[in-house]
């Protein structure tokens, strides 16, 4: 039986051996309940070390859309709107998460620059908007997602010029980090550079994806969010009784710089993946910036690649997504596209 080799996604991964063990390091004697305990209060030291913000506060979830939904909700009224690219996750693959949680908030996707946004675009749709008009939802966030779903990357002054045209009309800004060390260990600038100091003021973190357990977590940086957000997690029923469990694997992710160096085991995989796909003449839709790619295979390769053990998503009629983890080896890769090279014939 031949080996699987799994690129469907960075999810399928499993978890990072120093978050395992520090989990049932955690798993002795008791703690207090519902995070007044050591392993979060450590884990919120450790993110305001990491993003060099003091007054940071950071709310555990267990999943990423409760983390974008609940963020929006407390960012956005429920006659407001939220701006954010057509191929946005929150617009098209959370269910209508953020306009429940929000009470009716309103998910605008707007078209860009590939899958990114632009200043010209963020622009056109405030020139479009009857500002002042209670007929009409008033825009009041900005989201990014980094990297997109397409496997794009903002720079961070990218970031920051479309950030400031939007703060000039009030909006706040968020930040779906679904994948955000990638986007970070990609760029190579610091976790505040991306993140606060280009505008944004709140963000999922997106440690499932990159060898966490069974966490997400909400970081703010305004204040003014900080006890709303208390409340809308509890209501939402993401305040965990047993957080320790939570916050030792964010403080784990993040200590001594685990989280980028995983990422950056994922994106230099991708990118030995994607080389080898250009040297097989595969076409490939974007040059992927982190650890995404979209392949123009033809629906009969993709038919061989399945059965040659290529675990992947169908994307479009003969278009494949293939995402790799911190768990792809080069090994993998390699005999990944030696079975490529014999599916193309």
């Amino acid at each position: 039986m031949t080996d699987e080799i799994e690129f469907r996604s960075d999810n399928a991964a499993g978890v990072a051996p120093e978050i395992l063990a520090a989990v049932a390091d955690a798993n002795r004697g008791s703690a207090l309940a519902y995070g007044a305990d050591a392993w979060t209060e450590r884990m919120t030291a450790m993110v305001a070390e990491v993003f060099e913000h003091p007054g940071v506060t950071v709310h555990p979830v267990s999943t990423g859309t409760a983390a974008n939904a609940l963020a929006l909700a407390a960012m956005c009224p429920s006659w407001g709107s939220i701006l954010c690219h057509e191929t946005a996750h929150i617009l098209n693959s959370e269910c209508g998460a953020t306009s429940m949680f929000s009470g009716g908030g309103v998910m605008r996707g707007l078209p860009g620059h590939g899958s990114k946004l632009t200043v010209a675009a963020v622009e056109q749709a405030f020139a479009a908007t009857r500002w002042g008009d209670p007929h009409h939802s008033q825009p009041k966030v900005l989201s990014f997602t980094s990297p997109t779903d397409q496997g794009e990357v903002y720079q961070p002054e990218e970031l920051a010029a479309i950030a400031a045209v939007a703060r000039q009309r009030g909006l706040r800004i968020h930040l779906d980090g679904a994948r955000l060390a990638n986007a970070i260990a990609a760029t190579g600038c610091s976790p505040a550079d991306y993140t606060w100091r280009a505008g944004v003021e709140v963000f999922s973190l997106g440690a499932t994806k990159n060898g966490a357990l069974s966490t997400d977590a909400i970081v703010c940086f305004d204040p003014s969010l900080a006890e709303e957000l208390t409340y809308r997690t509890k209501r939402a029923g993401h305040v965990a009784s047993k957080m320790r469990f939570q916050s030792v694997q964010i403080e784990t992710y993040l200590r001594d710089g685990l989280w980028l160096r995983l990422a950056g085991q994922a994106n230099a995989a991708m990118h030995r993946l994607a080389v080898g796909l250009v040297g097989l003449g595969v076409s490939i839709e974007t040059v992927p910036a982190a650890n995404m790619v979209f392949v123009a295979t033809g629906d009969a390769v993709a038919d061989r690649l399945e059965v040659a053990g290529l675990r992947f998503y169908r994307t479009g009629p003969g278009v494949i997504r293939l995402v790799t983890s911190f768990e792809t080896s080069d090994a993998a890769v390699d005999d990944a596209l030696a079975r490529i090279a014999a599916a193309l014939g």
